[in-house]
């Protein structure tokens, strides 16, 4: 039956939605490449709250999703900005989502790594963020998950240079018990982070962060690259010690840096991969088998959908990441912590649920549909 969707411009257009969505079973662990998909968390809809007050979670339904992620071989990231870190979830209810998520990994045998970051602050010396670090990397290891150090807002604050960030890092990868992944997060992603590792000039950053890195190749399992420039994420990985991965989190460009070329690739660790979750898991496999050429032919046509996802402002991505689980069936309200369901424009979700359709993604096309149409119609469009 046919929808009419609004465009930017205020005009509606006829669509027929897809009946026919692709058919993605759970099938066996990758071998060719490490895969994180970053897990979006699910509101608890009933509870009373305001965008200012303490996250209220529905925990089953974000285990439930998280599950879904493990059936078909992804790894989780938890607790990083697309599980609205920071936007929404502070570090008390991260340090809760850490804990019941590694139970749940384990319980299930899924791979989980988990932020650690410096949230609990909204400034502080430089010995109060290495303590909030610490504090959060104590949590991680004790949920027996792997850590991910992310970028500090409170460390982009209080740096006056790349020594600062030298110092900081070398201490906590000192303190660190196992291989750590080094986060990397742009400014398009936040705002605040801007400067990051000592200087705005990037070239400046990449020798800081290659600093680090070298000074601890034995504790540094991966860096991620948040950086949405695929030519510089590729100059950067070639320049990584051995041993140390590249997990690529650019979300615009992700099917040619999972590919590769003659000089390696990248791994992933991607909030795209949370609604392309079956979809990346079976290119992934396609890709196992040597078949580029197949894994960019199931890939690259969800491109478009990534790159409307993640359009400025950037940092405002995972309200459509949690609409598409919400028509998808993974959830049973369209609300988020913090009240960001309202981040993006109707004729934004719109065109999110439009090229999702086309790729197939809802299981349950006529739900998707459903949920669709109540959208509209609460927006006033009754066609």
């Amino acid at each position: 039956m046919t929808l009419h969707l609004p465009d930017a411009d205020g005009t509606l257009r006829p669509y027929e939605p897809r009946t026919d969505p692709l058919r993605l079973s759970p099938g066996t662990p990758f071998t060719s490449r490490t895969v994180f998909s970053a897990a979006h968390v699910v509101a608890d809809p009933y509870a009373d709250v305001s965008p200012d007050s303490p996250a209220a979670v529905d925990w089953d339904a974000t285990l439930a999703f998280r599950r879904h992620l493990w059936s078909h071989g992804l790894g989780v990231a938890e607790a990083m900005d697309t599980a609205q870190r920071g936007m929404g979830l502070d570090w008390a209810g991260a340090a809760e989502l850490i804990r019941r998520s590694a139970a749940e990994a384990r319980a299930v045998g899924g791979r989980i790594a988990c932020g650690v970051g410096t949230d609990q602050l909204t400034g502080g010396s430089l010995a109060e963020i290495r303590a909030a670090y610490e504090e959060q990397l104590a949590v991680v290891e004790e949920a027996g998950a792997q850590a991910i150090l992310m970028a500090s807002r409170a460390l982009a604050a209080t740096a006056t240079g790349p020594e600062d960030y030298l110092e900081v890092y070398g201490h906590l990868l000192r303190q660190a018990t196992d291989p750590v992944v080094l986060h990397w997060l742009g400014p398009m992603f936040d705002p605040a982070l801007e400067g990051y590792w000592g200087s705005s000039d990037l070239d400046a950053a990449t020798e800081v962060f290659l600093e680090v890195i070298a000074a601890h190749p034995d504790k540094v399992d991966g860096v991620k690259i948040s950086l949405l420039d695929a030519g510089r994420e590729i100059a950067l990985r070639r320049r990584l010690p051995r041993g140390v991965r590249c997990y690529t989190g650019d979300d615009f460009h992700y099917p040619e840096l999972i590919a590769g070329d003659e000089q390696g690739f990248s791994h992933a660790l991607l909030g795209i991969f949370d609604p392309l979750g079956p979809l990346a898991a079976e290119a992934v496999r396609v890709l196992d088998t040597a078949d580029t050429a197949g894994f960019r032919a199931l890939l690259d046509p969800s491109v478009a959908l990534a790159r409307h996802l993640f359009q400025a402002p950037t940092r405002f991505y995972k309200t459509g990441v949690v609409f598409l689980a919400w028509l998808a069936g993974h959830q049973s309200h369209f609300a988020m912590v913090g009240g960001l369901q309202s981040a993006r424009s109707l004729p934004h979700l719109a065109r999110a649920y439009e090229l999702a359709d086309t790729l197939g993604l809802f299981p349950d096309p006529k739900l998707a549909e459903e949920r669709m149409r109540t959208l509209l119609a609460l927006y006033g469009v009754n066609r």
